[in-house]
């Protein structure tokens, strides 16, 4: 019999619990023995729980007991628990986990310290939620070179951008839709909305795909705030929608290019297509060309579902998961940050309807039917950039630059 560990019973930690007591036997059948939850650690009071006997409010009892082989990690953030995931791997314990913060923050340290403790360090569900990305990634694609990522990685903004599209609908509207099915935090939505969520899931990808650690603050992350119903007419004027894309690739120079922000999606694009809560993304492999994954990317039992897959994995696998796979190394930060998507066309909308004509005055400006925007020949951020200071300069405001993914 294999026993687990939960720590954090929240949304996802008790999900975990009723997917082990739910497919009990199918997991059986696909691990080889039994797996059981033999503790859950909580500090809050679980005292009228059915199995009210597994809570513990410490990691202490937890790691005293030599018979538990996987600590399941649902505790969310950077402090108590990295402090538990590198008590539990430093004392042998395989760790699953769905922490993105925690995995996109210190994944090359807690990678190296599973590797020297002989445990696995899995994270399928820090990314995707249920939708499997990491695993095909460091196993499916092995024989590749991974080239390029491009991702709608954060279920709360598409759902809120599908709606602007379809309902038309204000920031502010589909925002509070959003909260109101429980989709975006209530008090500080600011986690999603601002991307900072999908740029933690992007330093994950990318140091999946380059080998090497990628600090989240230096990745340019833009959200979703400057988005208006007329930068959604207009996207469909163009044949095009609008999404909060996150992206890992290189530039022609070998160097890497990463970021979070919301772009013109052309219509035949896969991810166009990519509405509500759902994720998506492709994946460019040197030999296998484009594969797409596609599915829900948060949701209690989706989510627990892949740390339950990482768990099944950690106890057949173990440590050989990270030997010339899942692993990445450590590297320092970088001075500012990684350069983004480009050089691409360019929407450009003004703040008030009196700057279009400095708009159109621009250099190769298209104007954009029943907009006050243009969209501009392809440039690069610097140039971007420099365009956007000299029309501040000129008393005309930006209300927002959108980057058109090239075809």
């Amino acid at each position: 019999m294999a026993k687990l560990v939960i720590l954090g019973f929240g949304i996802v930690g008790g999900g975990v619990y009723e997917v082990c007591k739910r497919n009990h036997d199918i997991i059986e059948k696909r691990l080889g023995e039994p797996l059981d939850v033999a503790y859950i650690c909580d500090i809050r009071d679980f005292s009228s729980h059915p199995d009210a006997q597994l809570f513990v409010q410490s990691i202490d009892p937890i790691l005293a007991d030599d018979s538990v082989q996987v600590v399941v990690e649902t505790i969310g953030g950077a402090t108590i628990a990295y402090d538990y995931v590198k008590r539990a791997l430093s004392a042998g314990r395989h760790v699953a986990t769905s922490n993105k913060e925690l995995v996109a923050t210190h994944g090359a340290e807690l990678l190296a310290l599973a590797k020297a403790n002989n445990a696995a360090f899995l994270f399928e569900a820090s990314v995707g939620g249920g939708t499997p990305i990491i695993t095909p990634m460091f196993q499916c694609l092995a024989a590749n070179n991974v080239v390029n990522v491009l991702g709608i990685i954060n279920g709360t903004t598409n759902f809120m951008l599908t709606r602007m599209e379809q309902a038309g609908l204000t920031f502010d509207a589909a925002l509070k839709e959003a909260q109101d099915l429980g989709y975006a935090e209530t008090i500080d939505p600011s986690y999603d909305v601002d991307g900072i969520d999908a740029g933690r899931k992007i330093a994950i990808l990318g140091a999946i795909a380059t080998g090497a650690h990628i600090h989240p603050q230096n990745i340019a992350t833009r959200g979703i705030r400057q988005v208006t119903p007329a930068d959604m007419a207009a996207a469909k004027s163009l044949d095009r929608a609008v999404k909060l894309i996150a992206y890992a690739g290189r530039d022609e120079k070998g160097g890497l290019t990463i970021g979070v922000e919301p772009m013109l999606v052309p219509k035949s694009h896969q991810l166009a297509g990519v509405e509500d809560v759902f994720n998506a993304a492709v994946i460019e492999g040197d030999m296998v060309g484009e594969v797409m994954f596609y599915g829900q990317g948060a949701g209690k039992l989706p989510t627990a579902s892949a740390v339950v897959g990482d768990v099944i994995e950690a106890l057949k696998a173990g440590v050989g998961v990270h030997n010339g796979t899942l692993f990445w190394e450590a590297s320092a930060p970088i001075e500012g940050q990684y350069p983004g998507y480009g050089p691409c066309e360019v929407y450009l909308r003004c703040a008030h309807p009196a700057g279009l004509a400095q708009l159109k005055d621009l250099p190769g400006a298209r104007p954009v039917a029943g907009a006050s925007a243009v969209v501009l020949p392809a440039m690069g951020a610097a140039e971007l950039d420099a365009t956007c200071k000299q029309l501040a300069e000129a008393g005309c405001e930006v209300g927002i630059a959108l980057k058109l993914m090239n075809q």
